[in-house]
């Protein structure tokens, strides 16, 4: 029996993105309201429960006020995950999620952070175009996931070619050392997401990805959550804690996706983020 195909209207891409970077600029995840609060409890230091404490107070003014969390409200990603019997109507997809974040930083009073041309630097007045990432699944479904990305934190972030005899803790040196270099730059306590295996560009979109997992959870793959842990544990052992300033704090999470790859490469993408780690996602 053949599958009914779906219409949807891009309309309605347009008004989900806009509200969802609305949303995402000025509240965060319950997981990472949880992961905070964690921090604050176990935090030793004097100084870092200070700086969680003032961060708890920066979000819970955001979300009264509907003001954003950071002022760095971040370059618009968006992963698109869209079902095969799915049949895009009422224009270009493209032009409506541009539309979508148009509206969304316009209407929200979101900070414009987007230049047209990388060298000559014209701001673009609305943080358009955003970055979209599109992917093919089974169904009739649309699942969108808006993530406003802070360059404090991206420019931290790097790809590291491993060769495959550096095997785990090559990988957990890569990315320990990462968060090392970032410093108080990233604004710590961070997140951390990872992408193992592919290729140049493919682990690197995972780490990016892997920022919008939920923190409360691990990979299903063991030898992949006993990495999340391990890595998590070494970062918050390094000292750097809140703000840089010290504390059992460095990062809140640690979340890892992986593919296959290469006999000859072990790529691994390390993506870092602040503590805001904005995302929020729907299904049309």
């Amino acid at each position: 029996m053949e599958s009914q195909i779906r219409s949807v209207d891009v309309a309605g891409v347009t008004s989900a993105i806009r509200d969802m970077c609305i949303r995402a600029n000025c509240g965060l995840a319950k997981d990472m309201q949880d992961r905070l609060q964690e921090a604050l409890a176990r935090e030793t230091s004097p100084v870092g429960k200070s700086v969680l404490t003032q961060l708890e107070q920066n979000l819970e003014i955001a979300g009264k006020e509907q003001i954003p969390i950071c002022q760095d409200t971040g370059m618009a990603v968006v992963f698109m995950e869209i079902g095969q019997d799915v049949h895009f109507v009422g224009g270009d997809l493209n032009e409506a999620v541009n539309e979508g974040v148009r509206q969304g930083y316009t209407e929200g009073y979101l900070r414009k952070s987007v230049v047209s041309d990388p060298l000559l630097r014209k701001n673009t007045g609305d943080n358009t175009p955003a970055v979209l990432h599109l992917s093919m699944v089974p169904g009739d479904k649309v699942k969108i996931t808006v993530a406003p990305k802070g360059f404090g934190s991206e420019n931290m972030s790097r790809v590291v070619m491993l060769k495959p005899a550096d095997g785990e803790e090559g990988v957990i040196d890569a990315v320990v050392q990462a968060v090392k270099d970032a410093g108080p730059n990233a604004c710590p306590p961070m997140v951390v997401g990872v992408g193992i295996g592919g290729t140049f560009e493919k682990c690197a979109e995972m780490a990016k990805q892997a920022l919008t997992l939920n923190t409360s959870e691990h990979s299903d793959l063991p030898h992949i959550r006993k990495l999340e842990e391990e890595i998590l544990k070494r970062i918050n052992r390094t000292g750097l804690g809140p703000a840089g300033l010290g504390g059992v704090n460095t990062a809140l999470s640690v979340r890892i996706l992986t593919y296959p790859t290469h006999i000859a490469g072990l790529p691994v993408g390390i993506n870092i983020c602040c503590h805001v780690n904005r995302h929020e996602t729907v299904v049309l």
